[in-house]
């Protein structure tokens, strides 16, 4: 038997003593099925998509090197706390300082970086993962 979900707002349907309450809101199906006065968790027949995010850390050695990169660029003291988790924004780069953080980075690991993925990088661990994912490409 099949149930027109987007039929009503709001209908109830009784079925030999078995009661299914739908709703449909705004786009969102959901359901509650009652069996015999048992009410089962609700449930959505919505589509959700699916976000995957796949995170391989760099190397230590990259991400320091990477954080000396960064501070060169921008004319940071030496003691300054450059990690990982640094913005580029956070330390005073703008676009322009960006390109040339990238640029250093190019020329300091003999790659090259697509304009795509330049734009993508906000901080040092994403610029240190992105050059390990480009050398590791490289390598047969």
């Amino acid at each position: 038997m099949a149930i027109n979900m987007q039929a009503a707002s709001h209908s109830l349907l009784s079925l030999n003593h078995n009661i299914l309450p739908v709703t449909s809101t705004a786009g969102q199906r959901s359901s509650l099925i009652s069996s015999y006065g048992r009410w089962n968790v609700p449930f959505s027949s919505q589509r959700r998509p699916i976000h995957l995010t796949v995170s391989c850390a760099a190397k230590p050695q990259t991400v320091e090197k990477v954080a000396q990169i960064v501070k060169k660029q921008l004319a940071l003291p030496d003691d300054s706390n450059v990690t990982g988790d640094s913005k580029f924004a956070a330390l005073g780069a703008d676009s322009l300082d960006t390109v040339e953080i990238v640029m250093g980075l190019e020329e300091e690991f003999g790659i090259s970086v697509e304009e795509d993925s330049a734009q993508s990088i906000s901080t040092v661990q994403e610029a240190a993962d992105l050059i390990e994912d480009i050398i590791s490409k490289q390598s047969p």
